[in-house]
């Protein structure tokens, strides 16, 4: 008896291994039908007002599909295509004409605010549901600020670049006649409310005229949005400096031996009109001594005048005396006046006429 009791005990775990081997089919054959079910892409980053896509791929017989937006479901897809949409912004249609294998969902001009989240695509049945995650990035403007620049060759220049309405942060490059610039500029970003504002400076040394473009972008951008101006690069005027500074010192000592020598030929002009002066001086008082020695001379040597008619006479006629004293006649009369300095180097003599009118003439001759 006890060995069938044992014998008893030892097939029980033999009768329940077709059990174990049943359960075991079925959990590798849920596995293998919920791996069949792939949703691409996981990740996706679009640009706001744009379309975001999602395909489901499933392997075997599925009924019904649907698609899950940030928590609302928004399309109803049966396998017979009889879909329904919440509203035109979702759409949902197979892949290719015929092939019921793969599903496109379609988010029909995305917005931040209303589409970023998760989306998830459930399959009623075994197939169970996959999540992925929709980002949506807005691009905003980008202006490089003050226009056109001309500059002097040489001269530090610098350039502002304002990008506003962002998300996220975008990324800010500088080019140079299509030339990456680097190390050049910094970029600084504030939050503007739910978007970014970015100012980025550039500087460096004008060379050669130039067109300098900012550039602003974003993953999701397919090509970055830019600004660019005019560099203007005018010739470098000549340095007059040490010209200036040499033609100063030259005209500046000029000047002063000039002063010197205006102060030396002033100093000899005075020296020179000194003894002149007195020269001058003694011919002119020399003169006056002559003339007053002459006057002593003749009070002191003087001759009779035959001319002389005294007052007293009587042998002439009152009517025949001029004004003067000297007799008048019909015709002209001369008189002599001898000089006292006859004897001298030279002679020196008046003679007086008188007309028949009595008009006095005369007429003083000196000889030397």
């Amino acid at each position: 008896m006890e060995q069938q009791g044992n014998n008893a005990s030892m097939t029980v775990p033999w009768r329940s291994r077709p059990d174990l081997f049943r359960i075991g089919l079925l959990l590798c054959a849920t596995g293998a039908v919920s791996g069949q079910f792939q949703l691409e892409p996981l990740n996706s980053t679009v640009l706001q007002g744009s379309d975001a896509r999602f395909n489901a791929t499933v392997q075997g017989n599925w009924q019904v599909m649907t698609w899950t937006v940030r928590g609302l479901m928004v399309v109803n897809f049966p396998f017979t295509g009889n879909i329904t949409s919440s509203s035109e912004q979702f759409s949902a249609r197979f892949c290719s004409s015929g092939d019921t294998s793969c599903v496109e969902f379609t988010i029909h001009n995305v917005t931040r605010s209303g589409d970023a989240g998760p989306v998830v695509c459930r399959i009623l049945g075994d197939y169970g549901s996959k999540t992925a995650h929709l980002y949506v990035q807005e691009s905003g403007t980008v202006k490089v600020s003050g226009g056109n620049v001309t500059v002097v060759q040489d001269q530090q220049v610098e350039f502002q670049c304002v990008t506003s309405a962002w998300f996220p942060t975008p990324t800010v490059s500088w080019t140079r006649n299509g030339q990456a610039v680097a190390s050049l500029y910094n970029t600084t970003s504030m939050a503007n409310g739910d978007t970014f504002n970015s100012t980025s400076v550039l500087k460096f040394q004008a060379v050669g005229n130039a067109t300098v473009e900012c550039r602003a972008t974003v993953l999701s951008l397919t090509s970055p949005q830019s600004s660019s101006v005019f560099l203007v690069v005018v010739p470098k005027p000549p340095d007059w400096t040490v010209l200036i500074a040499v033609v100063v010192s030259i005209g500046g000592f000029a000047l002063l031996v000039l002063l010197i020598i205006g102060i030396i030929f002033c100093y000899k002009r005075r020296e020179e009109k000194q003894p002149n002066y007195q020269d001058e001086m003694s011919r002119r008082v020399r003169p006056h001594s002559q003339i007053s020695g002459a006057n002593a001379a003749g009070q002191r040597q003087g001759q009779e005048n035959a001319g002389y008619v005294p007052e007293g006479q009587t042998s002439v006629a009152p009517n025949e005396l001029t004004d003067s004293g000297f007799p008048q006649s019909n015709g002209f009369k001369v008189y002599k006046v001898a000089d006292a300095n006859q004897a001298g180097n030279g002679y020196s003599g008046a003679h007086i006429t008188v007309g028949e009118s009595g008009v006095r003439k005369h007429r003083h001759v000196t000889i030397v």
